[in-house]
């Protein structure tokens, strides 16, 4: 079994800058960032760039953009930007070491074995955890197999559970012992180790340890790279509380950002834009059985703004499909707030007969409940549907209520013209004037977030400016014969130490060093500037109108610059002349025009080389 990767010792900004040579550099080489990217966010191809919404804010409006050609990212609402790694590494909430491994397992790449720094107790710890857990899953499974497994297999049966789904989801079972799992571990890791992982506990007498979980059949819970980083244990006997027992959250497992199956999940979610969402283990395990793959569920908590947002870059719709019992149905309401904040088309599904999804896929078959998801109503006819369910509609303050109920979800949805019209819909249904209840659905859409969104800071700067960075950056001749002459100018020239684009040319030079000729790392050039630079240079790289430049027309965009201060001094000599003369100043005119020609004679001779 491979090591770990270790964790960076020093920031993220000079990590993420492979050399050649180093193995980040190999796997940031081969892999496209667009494919790796795709996993996570629906993109759609304008050029070389790619766009969609942004999985980092809310957004209604796509303004994040994958460059293929440059291979970065940058969102021009929230300003997040880099590369292939630091993308895995926020979404699935990760230190370097681990992405860059992420990202090489997704890319077929084998990972060589690193141990983690000695001087570096986090990502040694993050190390044994992933390990641990990855220990932990087999042991289970080879009890599962054994005669002490007696119990969970005929759990299993009874459920209807086929030996292929308890193969690919890795089901196991937890001895009742509670000693197993502590025997196997403490071989091999420090006792700081196993109690971080939540997966040992200390006797309070301080007389040792023993399992957290004992006589359950277990569910691995993954992240979305595919690692196991938790656990969820079903009891096998009604004495055995509670029902169902999830590890604790530790350094590598955060139950808010955490969504069971999502890794098996998102491919099917970002193919068909849409994901079931259900309550437990085994609804997901019974609606994946069905063949509806795009089905995850929350690990024993409620849905949290953090899931969404993992979900909403992948997906325009949710089908809502909890039990149908008291509490799955106080789920769901609480989970239509979250989902509509963030734009997304909510469905719910409530099945015949008061059964849970597992129940109804055994019970009716694949078919019927496919055919029912594909028809689950909205989330409004959902809500109309239980008004008289929940409210006494006999009752002027029964419809009342009832009305601002339903209002408090339709408001957050930012559609004005939808919102109008289930305004009208309701008002009809409940028997209530339609300009009043448009009035109380414009004060219930007043508090919804509507976040500004940042402008690309490159609508000042012209075109000469634009088409010459997008050369050097693009173009290794660029960098070769064109990008020292730039830096040159802005060092010889202070007068032009305004113009917008002087830092990221000289970041780029800096950058360049002895070999020009390799490609730009442009998540470690934007690493390098201030957040105004790094809009200003993502939208002149993702401009396509830019015109492109040779090499000739490229220096004489560089000529172009550099008169630009003779052009200014020329404007002011106009001025200062246009004064003498008012003035009767005869000498100091004639000498203000002559220095003046004297620059027009400069200016012309830097045009014969051509500009842009």
């Amino acid at each position: 079994m491979s090591e770990y990767i270790p964790a960076p010792v020093v920031r993220y900004r000079r990590i993420t800058m492979a050399q050649p040579g180093d193995f980040a550099y190999t796997v940031k080489s081969s892999v496209d960032i667009v494919r790796v990217v795709g996993e996570y966010v629906r993109l759609k191809k304008a050029g070389v760039r790619y766009s969609g919404l942004c999985p980092f804010h809310q957004e209604k409006t796509p303004s994040f953009s994958v460059h293929g050609q440059l291979q970065f990212y940058h969102c021009f609402g929230c300003g997040a930007h880099g590369d292939v790694f630091k993308f895995v590494m926020e979404l699935d909430h990760l230190t370097f070491p681990e992405a860059v491994r992420a990202v090489a397992e997704k890319a077929g790449i084998p990972v060589p074995k690193f141990r983690p720094a000695e001087n570096d107790p986090q990502a040694r710890l993050r190390a044994q955890l992933f390990e641990i857990h990855e220990r932990a899953q087999e042991f289970y499974r080879q009890q599962l197999e054994s005669a002490d497994g007696g119990p969970a297999r005929h759990y299993i049966t009874k459920r209807g559970l086929q030996p292929e789904l308890v193969k690919e989801f890795g089901l196991g079972y937890a001895p009742g012992s509670g000693s197993g799992l502590v025997r196997l571990l403490g071989k091999d890791f420090p006792e700081e180790a196993q109690v971080a992982s939540g997966l040992i506990l200390k006797r309070d007498d301080g007389s040792g340890f023993f399992d957290r979980f004992r006589n359950r059949l277990m569910f691995p819970i993954h992240n979305e790279a595919g690692k196991v980083i938790a656990f969820g244990g079903r009891a096998l006997r009604d004495e055995d509380q509670p029902k169902y027992l999830n590890s604790s959250e530790t350094p590598i497992y955060r139950k808010s950002r955490v969504l069971y199956n999502s890794h098996r999940a998102r491919e099917t979610m970002r193919r068909q834009s849409s994901v079931v969402l259900v309550e437990g283990y085994m609804d997901a395990i019974g609606v994946y059985s069905a063949g509806v793959h795009n089905v995850v569920a929350s690990c024993g908590t409620s849905l949290t703004l953090e899931h969404v947002k993992q979900l909403s870059p992948m997906v325009k719709t949710v089908v809502v499909n909890y039990d149908p019992d008291s509490a799955g149905v106080a789920a769901t309401e609480r989970s239509l707030s979250t989902l509509l904040e963030e734009n997304l088309e909510v469905r719910v599904l409530s099945l015949p007969g008061g059964q849970d999804p597992d129940e109804f896929v055994k019970a009716e078959g694949a078919e019927a409940y496919r055919t029912l998801a594909e028809k689950a109503p909205s989330f409004f006819d959902y809500l109309v549907e239980r008004v008289p369910k929940m409210f006494d509609l006999g009752k002027p303050e029964g419809k009342s209520t009832a009305a601002r109920h339903i209002l408090q979800y339709v408001g957050k949805l930012n559609d004005k013209i939808v919102r109008v019209e289930m305004a009208g819909r309701l008002a009809d249904r409940l028997g209530f004037d339609r300009d009043l209840l448009g009035k109380e659905m414009r004060s219930a859409a007043a508090g919804r977030r509507d976040p500004k969104m940042t402008a690309p800071a490159a609508a000042s700067i012209s075109s000469v400016e634009k088409a010459l960075l997008r050369y050097v950056v693009i173009d290794p001749e660029g960098r070769t014969e064109v990008l020292p002459l730039v830096v040159k100018m802005f060092t010889d020239l202070p007068a032009l130490a305004n113009l917008p684009t002087r830092a990221v040319f000289l970041a780029l030079g800096n950058m360049a060093g002895d070999d020009p000729t390799s490609p730009v790392d442009v998540s470690a050039l934007e690493d390098r500037l201030t957040e105004v630079d790094r809009q200003r240079l993502a939208a002149i790289l993702h401009d396509e109108s830019v015109e492109p430049l040779t090499l000739d027309s490229a220096k004489g965009c560089v000529e172009d610059l550099a008169g630009r201060p003779i052009q200014a001094r020329i404007q002011e000599l106009k001025t200062l002349m246009r004064k003498a003369e008012e003035s009767g100043e005869v000498q100091e005119a004639l000498k203000l025009l002559h220095e003046k020609r004297e620059l027009e004679k400069r200016l012309e001779a830097r045009k014969e080389s051509g500009s842009c």
